[in-house]
């Protein structure tokens, strides 16, 4: 552990549009912003290789060099953006109260106010062939990439809600969405099966998994298994959207935090607030809703108000 303790206002824990849209707001609001990125600098975006939804580009750009654009934007302001990972966390329950954070189980820091951005994880199948080919051509969320595959053929890998969701958004782009799911039943609502069912260009296949997803640099296809008979086939695709869920990047706060039952943050009405006082949480963490670049830079721009605020109460 460090001998001395930096004393920080405003301390932004994670990356991605969240944070560095609130180290941009609190850096212009003289809060003097220090965010720790965490070990994906940028966050989940950084993973999608074409953003064409984001307002400012006309032309679309890479979720990487849009991320690097916030970050030069942050830092303009003043923002002091490190590399570290938080490890541990001491929230006060006071007003006015001193959070302590360690970063990089050896750097002690307290901070007057935190803004939490750790965003969220998306589950994947763990298969070679799909984390190879994670960018080119399989995602974790159509909103953000079922543009690209419009007129096409794709794969959907899910069961629950989040896969009828995506599915039938993706029925209303591409030419064919066949839905595979493990089981012999899917877990999603009544009203979302039914949708499912009505959406003529959607085929749902039970009892079925990935083998393998087909292609060297961008999909082609997938090699599927039925579980029950074991027999394989190869289904011609050019998009995979994997569909199993997020798990919130919550880990560090729980028992200190109130989350749902998922571990995403709860924040106080249509505020960024948590349950302790100068503590707040934007983006994807607290949002299993939308889980947009956009609407968790929205959040991002919250959070620093709210901290602001939090701030100036006590003077």
């Amino acid at each position: 552990m460090s001998d001395t303790i930096e004393k920080i206002k405003c301390l932004i824990i994670g990356s991605g549009p969240a944070g560095y849209t609130a180290a941009i707001y609190a850096a212009r609001a003289d809060l003097k912003p220090v965010m720790y990125t965490g070990m994906q600098m940028g966050g989940q975006l950084t993973t999608t290789t074409e953003v064409d939804n984001f307002p400012g580009y006309p032309n679309g750009t890479d979720g990487t060099a849009m991320m690097e654009d916030f970050k030069n934007q942050a830092e303009r302001f003043g923002t002091e953006v490190r590399f570290g990972m938080v490890t541990k966390v001491e929230f006060s329950k006071e007003v006015g109260g001193i959070h302590k954070v360690i970063v990089d189980e050896s750097i002690e820091i307290e901070a007057n106010s935190v803004i939490i951005s750790t965003g969220a994880t998306a589950k994947y199948l763990g298969i070679e062939s799909e984390q190879r080919l994670i960018g080119g051509g399989v995602s974790a969320c159509a909103t953000c990439d079922g543009f690209f595959y419009k007129g096409q053929d794709v794969v959907v890998v899910g069961a629950g809600d989040t896969a009828a969701e995506e599915a039938t958004y993706l029925a209303n782009i591409c030419k064919k969405v066949t839905i595979l799911v493990r089981k012999d039943y899917m877990r999603a609502s009544k009203a979302m099966q039914h949708r499912v069912d009505k959406t003529k260009n959607i085929e749902v296949k039970f009892n079925t998994e990935i083998d393998e997803v087909l292609g060297d640099n961008v999909v082609e296809g997938v090699r599927a298994v039925n579980n029950i008979t074991g027999e394989k086939e190869i289904i011609d695709v050019t998009g995979v959207f994997i569909a199993i869920g997020h798990k919130p990047n919550t880990d560090i706060f729980k028992g200190i935090l109130d989350m749902d039952e998922t571990g995403y943050l709860i924040t106080k009405g249509k505020s960024t607030k948590t349950n302790l006082p100068g503590v707040f949480a934007a983006g994807d963490v607290q949002d299993k809703e939308y889980r947009q670049a956009v609407t968790a830079a929205g959040t991002g721009c919250m959070a620093a108000l709210d901290s602001e605020r939090y701030l100036g109460s006590l003077d």
